[in-house]
């Protein structure tokens, strides 16, 4: 009875390891950091509160393709890449610039998207047509950003730097700021998505950059099965069709390679 009783013991311990060492389907969860604040790249739906955008759909996709179930952890901007050096995530996908200066502190993936920045204004302020123009303005950025760094360069600029881009935004429809430096496509959708009634983009274009995803420096055993995914949905047609939802338009086909 007691050998009994003890194998009985042993078998109930023997599924409760295999239960907490699973997972769903012995996958592994990929926590995945994000300013949800970065429409159309990664946002928070108001009336369901599901996380969605561009990025959200990259990362999930990639994630498929890899068995990685997905957990978006939504936090500050300039606080994406200290969360990957502590472990608190995995990765960070939010419309990150690859700069010299980021690759000193993690490693890239492959690009997913071709990126560039410009200048949003208020409706109907024609002051800035250049470049040039942009010299002894206050100018409105989000912290941490390449828009950031861009703008420190401008001669007589004063920078004025936001938590998330929206406070930007809200602020030169203010008057607050003369304008704000940001990515393209994120200026643009705002821009669609506010009817274009109190804000418009200038047509200035001051670079051009390449946007990937972020992993903790030396972890190539992730970085791989990042590339390797990335490189699945391109060839499978995924990849387009998630560029098409969010953009209105084919990927640039220098993107596909």
């Amino acid at each position: 009875m007691k050998r009994r009783i003890f194998l009985s013991l042993l078998s109930a311990l023997f599924l409760l390891l295999l239960v907490g060492c699973g997972g769903t389907d012995g996958g592994k969860t990929l926590k995945v950091g994000m300013d949800a604040a970065y429409p159309p790249f990664g946002s928070q739906d108001e009336s369901t509160k599901d996380y969605v955008g561009y990025d959200v759909d990259i990362i999930r996709a990639i994630g498929k393709e890899e068995g990685f179930d997905v957990e978006i952890n939504n936090r500050a901007f300039d606080g994406l890449i200290p969360a990957l050096q502590s472990r608190d995530i995995d990765v960070a996908i939010n419309d990150i610039t690859v700069t010299d200066d980021r690759k000193q502190s993690v490693d890239f993936s492959d690009r997913y998207y071709i990126a560039g920045l410009g200048v949003i204004v208020r409706k109907g302020d024609t002051r800035i047509q250049t470049a040039e123009d942009l010299k002894g303005k206050t100018l409105g950025v989000s912290i941490g950003s390449t828009g950031e760094e861009a703008a420190r360069k401008i001669d007589g600029a004063n920078v004025r730097v936001f938590n998330t881009i929206n406070e930007a935004f809200l602020e030169v429809q203010n008057g607050g700021v003369d304008a704000v430096i940001n990515d393209i496509p994120t200026n643009a959708y705002y821009v669609m998505k506010t009817g274009g009634e109190r804000v418009e983009t200038a047509p200035v274009a001051l670079t051009q950059e390449d946007l990937a995803i972020a992993v903790r420096k030396g972890d190539t055993e992730l970085l791989k099965k990042i590339n390797d995914g990335l490189a699945k949905i391109k060839k499978d047609g995924t990849f387009t069709e998630i560029y098409k939802k969010w953009f209105g338009e084919e990927p640039p086909k220098e993107l596909l390679q």
